[in-house]
């Protein structure tokens, strides 16, 4: 990775040269279109003179669309009939801003598109006019990007980096568009377990789909996982992004590696239909084999609720919310209801990141959120796993984070269990942090956690349950009213209840209900009775609860013991102060 690391650091350094004449939270709009040029001209440079020849040739044949033809020569989805690249153009520095438009447009239609994306149009004119069109452009001539130097792999990284460090100086959410490459490679390596047969087969053909994209970090690692699992195996991919600067990269990224970039779409991935201001979701009624995202962290959908709610009550089970709706101070849920409606009748896998709050958030009710969705996801028997991850693994928060597994065609011993892995101890701490990364899961640990999944074994990091372990009776609990001691009754003779006395229990749904109000509640308020009409069924999941370690307290003496040592210490330096 030292040629990343070197190459991340050189262009990272040309933003330098912007300093005074952009603010910095505009580098990025720079910085990033001219690296993906960059990376197009290295690509390109083997065969450009074979697609110019072969321009000459065609170009007056009158031939509707030369793009495949062109393509074909230049040996990738892509290519740029413009006499101009990089070495050329630093050679005319006094025409440099129109010979950059027409190398720009010298890409085929969809590459152009792609630099497009970044409005850089508005930018070559205020570099020209800056006199640093020259300087940033012989700058990035100077970083060599080729594939045979920079893997595509290597290439994500870097972008992906520099996305990070533009996001942290101006204080925009550093890392909200990528996930850390070894989360990504445990997820994978999740989806894939069951399929490995399937997926060894010549000639197999799968698709994937990720809702919240980004630079497209989750679709390259698992398109690099099933080329090495199987070179005869293709694995289609898809993706929509709402980042503009993500979505563009990750696009350039399809392109170069040979997939089809008109797979990924921009847009809000929550958003039913397009409208005037912004495409929705452009994937509704496709079905793919795997999904997997990794959605922003507590996102407000307040801006899509109104459409959002419609499709709700319109459409119920008939679209993708009928289960219910979150709060709309966290969204995750919705993501996560969007890609289980694109899952596969024959059976679909699915993994996602989700913070805590999904676990747990939202109480049993007439108005359907998040304990229904739970529910809902629980009884139809889709939630394969959940694995709880350490903390401080990502780069734009700290917080504790969870893998979901979701399938809608169970191996026949995972049917009716839920499989929970306490993963937060697998990690090695990072001699440098990286925003507020500053763990990391290891190749070997990433091989570990896969295992304890695949062997379906209770152990110190695995315990499997029943769905309806989940599962609880919110029931309401009433006393009656009284006046003077005595019981107030209604007209048919029967108390009435005390509202100031009203509580409620989460009975499991394992559990009978009159044996746990013999045993739990009327020893100590033998007057009290369920108000049936008011019984509610929830679920959530404990992951604590399941997981705890009981550790004794400390001994007094061992405590007295610790104050006086500290006592001592302290009058220690006490005396070396004034001495």
């Amino acid at each position: 990775m030292t040629n990343v690391k070197e190459s991340a650091n050189f262009i990272w350094s040309i933003a330098d040269l912007l300093r005074g004449d952009y603010k910095q939270s505009d580098y990025g709009k720079v910085i990033l279109p001219f690296t993906v040029l960059r990376r197009l001209d290295c690509v390109l440079e083997h065969t450009k003179a074979n697609v110019l020849k072969k321009y000459d040739q065609v170009k007056n044949m009158n031939i509707q669309n030369l793009d495949p033809i062109l393509n074909k020569e230049a040996g990738y989805n892509f290519h740029n009939r413009s006499n101009f690249n990089f070495d050329k153009l630093i050679a005319d520095p006094n025409n440099l801003a129109s010979n950059l438009r027409n190398y720009i447009n010298g890409f085929s239609q969809e590459a152009r598109e792609i630099i497009e994306e970044f409005n850089f149009d508005v930018q070559i004119t205020i570099l020209d006019d800056n006199n640093l069109l020259f300087m940033v452009l012989k700058r990035f001539q100077e970083v060599d990007l080729h594939p045979e130097k920079v893997s595509s792999l290597e290439m994500g990284y870097m972008f992906e980096e520099l996305i990070r460090k533009f996001a942290e100086i101006s204080n925009d959410t550093a890392g909200e568009h990528f996930t850390p490459r070894e989360v990504i490679k445990l997820m994978v390596n999740l989806l894939f377990m069951n399929d490995r047969d399937i997926l060894t087969k010549k000639g197999v053909v799968k698709t994937i789909f990720d809702c919240c994209a980004g630079t497209g970090g989750m679709l390259s690692v698992a398109e690099e996982y099933l080329n090495e699992l199987n070179p005869d195996a293709r694995l289609q991919v898809f993706g929509q992004e709402l980042n503009s600067e993500s979505y563009a990269i990750c696009k350039s990224d399809m392109l170069i590696k040979g997939q089809k970039a008109s797979n990924i779409e921009k847009g809000n991935s929550l958003k039913p239909k397009n409208s005037a201001k912004q495409k929705g979701d452009q994937f509704r009624n496709q079905k793919f084999d795997y999904l997997i995202t990794n959605p922003p962290f507590g996102v407000k959908w307040g801006k899509v609720a109104k459409e959002v709610q419609e499709e709700h009550d319109d459409l119920g089970h008939g679209g993708r919310f009928g289960p219910g709706l979150p709060s709309k101070s966290d969204g995750s849920f919705l993501f996560l209801m969007n890609l289980l409606s694109k899952m596969k009748p024959e059976g679909s896998r699915l993994a996602i990141v989700l913070n805590g709050s999904p676990l747990f958030s939202g109480s049993p009710s007439s108005k359907k959120n998040e304990s229904s969705i739970r529910q809902w996801i629980i009884e139809n028997d889709l939630l394969e796993a959940v694995i709880a991850l350490p903390d401080q693994l990502f780069y734009n928060t700290g917080i504790s984070t969870y893998i979901w597994l979701l399938s809608n065609h169970k191996e026949p011993e995972r049917r009716g269990k839920v499989q929970l892995i306490n993963a937060v101890g697998f990690y090695e701490k990072m001699s440098k942090s990286l925003g507020n990364k500053r763990k990391e899961i290891s190749d070997s640990q990433i091989e570990q956690l896969t295992q304890v999944y695949g062997n379906f074994d209770e152990s110190e990091f695995c315990k499997v349950f029943d769905n309806k372990d989940f599962g609880y009776h919110k029931v309401t609990v009433e006393r009656p009213l009284k006046k003077s001691g005595k019981i107030v009754q209604d007209k048919n003779g029967k108390p009435k209840p005390d509202s100031s006395l009203r509580d409620t229990e989460n009975i499991p749904l394992k559990e009978d209900i009159q044996e746990y109000m013999k045993r739990e509640v009327l020893p100590h308020v033998p007057d009290a009775w369920i108000d049936e009409s008011k019984t509610k069924t929830g679920y959530e999941i404990n992951f604590t609860k399941y997981f705890y370690e009981y550790k004794p307290l400390r001994s007094l003496e061992e405590i007295r013991s610790d104050i006086l040592a500290l006592e001592d210490e302290t009058d220690n330096m006490v005396k070396q102060v004034i001495s």
